[in-house]
């Protein structure tokens, strides 16, 4: 598996050489840092740990410096292990993580914390069609109804759904292909939406 952590620039689109256009979002992924690296041997399996966007060291707790001093890398805002990364043995600490580590039509999983919409409703956040508007219901339209039964089981399941907040949640979206990468200024095009804001932290795993 090869893994890199980027930032969600947005959208755009772009146009192939039969001049047809596609939806891409648009990730600036890396540079990004090896900041520790475990093997079978010291913790019982292969990882690599990345950490992404430099900060000021002042803004991080002493425990975070020392571990980045270590690994000789800048003061970093965000980390993230990468469990069996490929090519872990020709890798070092400090080591640079950058876009070239994927090509145009690889098959990549985008993971992201989607948009926080706050306190929602059912119909909102589920999607509930309401009630009728006859029948003695007029200020009942966008209310969940009822909750339980009535003799049997004579309580409300666990996970019904129910008003409360919305998004905010780790999202992952499977199988979207990389349409172009920009080397020079770190950027990956990706078909089709992302999950996240924009200036949101998003993980790329081939």
């Amino acid at each position: 598996m090869i893994g890199i952590i980027g930032r969600k620039i947005g959208m755009t689109r772009i146009y192939d050489e039969k001049g047809e256009a596609s939806p891409v979002s648009v990730i600036e992924a890396g540079p990004c840092y090896v900041t520790q690296i475990k093997t079978q041997a010291s913790d019982g399996y292969n990882s690599i740990q990345l950490g992404f966007n430099e900060t000021r060291k002042k803004l991080l707790t002493k425990p975070l410096i020392g571990h980045l001093d270590k690994a000789k890398v800048k003061p970093v805002k965000v980390l993230k292990e990468f469990r069996d990364f490929d090519g872990l043995d020709q890798l070092a600490l400090g080591d640079e993580i950058r876009a070239d580590k994927f090509s145009v039509g690889d098959k990549v999983d985008v993971v992201g914390t989607s948009k926080g919409k706050g306190f929602a409703g059912v119909i909102k956040r589920h999607h509930f069609g309401g009630g009728p508007i006859t029948h003695g219901q007029s200020d009942r339209q966008r209310a969940p109804g009822s909750l339980g039964q009535s003799s049997y089981p004579s309580r409300v399941y666990k996970g019904l759904r129910m008003a409360g907040r919305m998004g905010g949640h780790s999202v992952t979206a499977r199988k979207l292909k990389i349409l172009k990468i920009d080397l020079v200024n770190n950027l990956i095009l990706i078909k089709g939406a992302i999950p996240g804001p924009i200036n949101g932290i998003i993980f790329i795993k081939k």
